[in-house]
């Protein structure tokens, strides 16, 4: 019976120590992931899943908010103004892993997880290892106010 007991606690143990590594994988595929925050697959959002950014309408910013040359990151959606009066915007989820983009400098958007940069004007891809552009988000823009469109 010693024996049994034995295998017992080693089949709870193995069972242990493989639930705690299935649960740190879900924490790093979560953090680093190809999935977003609302749980989409960051192919469904370049596939032209649900809009980005949510509520048409909402206000995203003024346009005193975004400085020409750059930009800003709101929520789901980066907002640049690559020249005078010419706003874009995009996901600010990077295309690479998922991971949010958190500045705009010097013409880029950029991906502080894997060093991603992408066009502050198009989206496209400046360097990798991102290799698809960021999605656009449309928007609109009425007198000062930049409003999900």
């Amino acid at each position: 019976m010693a024996g049994s007991q034995e295998n017992t606690r080693t089949v709870a143990r193995r069972t242990v120590v493989a639930a705690v590594g299935g649960a740190g994988l879900a924490v790093a595929l979560t953090a680093c992931g190809d999935v977003d925050d609302s749980g989409r697959s960051v192919s469904q959002q370049q596939a032209g899943g649900p809009s980005i950014g949510g509520a048409a309408g909402k206000e995203l910013a003024r346009t005193t908010d975004i400085p020409e040359g750059g930009g800003k990151v709101i929520g789901d959606v980066v907002v640049t103004q690559p020249r005078a009066g010419e706003f874009k915007a995009f996901s600010s989820k990077c295309t690479h892993r998922g991971c949010a983009v958190k500045d705009i400098a010097d013409g880029t958007i950029n991906c502080p997880c894997h060093n991603s940069r992408f066009d502050m004007a198009d989206g496209s891809v400046k360097a990798g290892p991102a290799t698809s552009p960021l999605p656009p988000a449309a928007i609109k823009v009425q007198g000062d106010s930049i409003t999900l469109a």
